[in-house]
């Protein structure tokens, strides 16, 4: 029996069905997870939102457990990607510091829904994200991104030599993930509603301000 082939995927009718009932059943988890973690977001709810069946997800994932590591695999690769869409000029090390800064920053606030996934995962220490054969290929995008900025400024003698890319990393996504995490609390505790526009704003000067003052060396002034 002859196969019909698409020239362009290099995949068959049925293999392009396949992988798009998978890659809606992805985006499906996302939104249900994100809502309502892992054990509140049920096989059946997941699959009537993808549009399709619940044997569909122990087909592809084998069980809900599997669905919610690819879920964060996914997660990770769609935070990867929009990394390594982020352009820097390594000849001006503090504008690109800022610029990679204000990207950590507000991935956090665009992406709610990597964060609220993130919390579910860490509510059981990581357990699933363990599972993962990619989990050590997470990170190395980001760091390299902040490595890359912060070798260049000390090539130049304006960034301290003793920084790590890792702890530099932390701090900004520590920063950046808090505060989204924790802005219902925080609005209510400090009574003062941390989602109006004027205060994240200062709040993303405040990160770039404090990530440039640990870095530089003391023969710098802020630009």
């Amino acid at each position: 029996m002859c196969r019909t082939v698409n020239t362009r995927t290099g995949r068959t009718p049925r293999q392009s069905r396949g992988q798009d009932t998978r890659a809606n059943l992805l985006q499906a988890a996302v939104s249900v997870f994100s809502e309502s973690g892992l054990h509140g977001g049920s096989v059946s709810r997941i699959a009537k939102l993808a549009e399709s069946y619940d044997r569909m997800i122990y087909y592809y994932f084998g069980s809900k457990e599997g669905l919610f590591v690819a879920t964060l695999e996914e997660m990770y690769r769609q935070y990867n990607e929009a990394e390594s869409s982020v352009e820097l000029n390594l000849e001006q090390p503090v504008d690109a510091l800022k610029k990679a800064t204000i990207f950590f920053v507000r991935y956090f606030r665009d992406h709610p829904e990597f964060v609220t996934v993130l919390n579910s995962e860490n509510l059981h220490k990581g357990k699933h994200i363990s599972q993962s054969l990619l989990a050590n290929q997470f990170s190395k995008p980001a760091i390299g991104l902040v490595h890359r900025v912060l070798q260049a400024g000390k090539t130049k003698g304006i960034f301290r030599v003793d920084i790590s890319p890792r702890d530099i990393y932390v701090m900004i996504s520590a920063m950046g993930y808090f505060y989204q995490s924790n802005q219902y609390t925080l609005s209510a505790f400090l009574d003062e509603p941390l989602r109006d526009p004027k205060l994240y704003d200062q709040w993303e000067a405040f990160v770039v301000d404090a990530v440039l003052r640990t870095v530089r060396t003391n023969l710098v002034e802020l630009g």
